[in-house]
């Protein structure tokens, strides 16, 4: 194992420019090379194609940025195993051949990690370094707390805007299956509900909450200013539990339907509440901000920052993490190990699974949901007094431990 590929997969996120930089050390230390296969696994189709790739010498390394967000590898959204060609596998393997590429270090989610399985299941060697803002495979994967922690400086500071003009506020981030980064950025922002997929939402349940804590702020305020903070996650489920998709609208690569705005749907669910409500029209009276026939309902606004949340800087947090399976990812090529996801060090020894196993989703703790909802989180549907449990922990403690 002397020449290595590098490839990043998938949505960008914070560091990943980590894992490019640690696979690239730990390979000189072993006297090897890492060699960058462009725009993901498009690139990695189309390497027999070019006329070379850049070594990630000392000099090119040094030159990488490891806490800025994003990839210096570059991405793109491609299933291997969808691409209209018999010999797919033949030709990326004479791409392999023609730079010596001995193995693959791949870092991406569960969608690039089903190709990395593809891959391995087809005679190309290599280990999946986990990388997903949505923390839904099984290990813990980069990107995440970078992605959180932007989340919550949104949120914060988005509440000045919504105090402003005594405005609800619903703010949509990514989260098609899992709700972990509006779960856990929203608890750091004291947002008031959180709504995720794991929790199908009755939107009677949010309004009551909503019109009850946006009320009383603005009420005990002596400037009569207040404001109420929802976070939505994109995959959002009504009480039926169906998702909201377009249904005209194509699949994308990995046969995802394309969601219809989960933000928009809230804003429009609470809206109609708050006009139709005869007890709002009587509180916007009171606060003397009523107007007739221009202002008799509290505004309901939704911001998305989209893409924002997984740009910018890496949290420290990632930047050790990729590293550390970045340069772990190599060990284990250079071992003769192929097919696994590193989880990360522990004792001093590299822990790895099965990447078939890495990649099955993972959900939030919906006992860490009951847990909040008894600090006075709404999630979207009627809170139920729960026992609180207590043990002893035995063993090490592990980071992130209720992640």
């Amino acid at each position: 194992m002397k020449r290595i590929g590098i490839i990043t997969s998938g949505g960008d996120c914070g560091g990943l420019n980590a894992v490019v930089k640690g696979a690239a050390q730990m390979a000189r230390s072993f006297g090897a090379t890492c060699h960058v296969i462009p725009n993901g696994y498009a690139g990695l189709y189309n390497l027999i194609e070019f006329d070379s790739l850049v070594e990630l010498t000392l000099e090119r390394v040094d030159s990488v940025n490891a806490n800025a967000a994003g990839s210096e590898a570059g991405h793109s959204r491609v299933k291997i195993s969808k691409i209209k060609d018999e010999k797919k596998y033949e030709r990326i393997k004479a791409g392999m051949k023609k730079f010596q590429l001995d193995g693959l270090v791949i870092s991406g989610g569960d969608d690039s990690g089903s190709v990395m399985v593809d891959l391995s299941e087809n005679g190309i060697k290599c280990i999946h370094a986990p990388k997903t803002m949505d923390l839904d495979l099984q290990t813990y994967s980069v990107g995440f707390d970078s992605t959180v922690n932007r989340i919550s400086t949104f949120a914060e500071d988005i509440k000045t805007t919504g105090r402003t003009h005594n405005r609800v506020i619903v703010m949509e981030v990514f989260g098609r299956y899992a709700g972990h980064t509006a779960f856990r950025a929203g608890i750091a922002s004291d947002t008031d509900a959180i709504l995720i997929p794991e929790v199908p939402v009755d939107f009677d349940v949010l309004y009551e909450h909503c019109k009850k804590i946006f009320i009383n702020r603005v009420m005990t305020s002596d400037v009569r200013a207040g404001t109420y903070l929802i976070i939505v996650a994109e995959g959002l489920k009504d009480a039926s539990g169906k998702e909201l998709v377009d249904e005209s609208a194509p699949v994308d690569a990995f046969g995802h339907k394309k969601l219809t705005g989960a933000g928009n749907y809230v804003q429009k669910e609470l809206s109609k509440r708050f006009k139709a409500d005869p007890e709002v029209k009587e509180f916007m009276k009171q606060s003397k901000m009523f107007v007739e026939g221009l202002y008799e309902a509290p505004e309901v606004r939704t911001v998305v920052p989209g893409h924002l949340v997984r740009c910018g800087h890496s949290s420290v947090y990632d930047v050790n993490f990729g590293k550390e399976v970045g340069a772990a990812a190599v060990a284990l090529l250079i071992q003769g190990k192929t097919g696994f996801t590193v989880v990360g060090l522990k004792d001093g020894n590299i822990r790895y699974i099965d990447a078939k196993k890495a990649i099955v989703q993972r959900h939030v703790d919906l006992h860490l949901v009951k847990f909040h909802e008894q600090l006075g989180v709404c999630f979207g549907r009627k809170v139920e007094k729960i026992d609180i449990k207590s043990e002893e922990h035995q063993g090490p403690v592990s980071r992130y431990l209720s992640l």
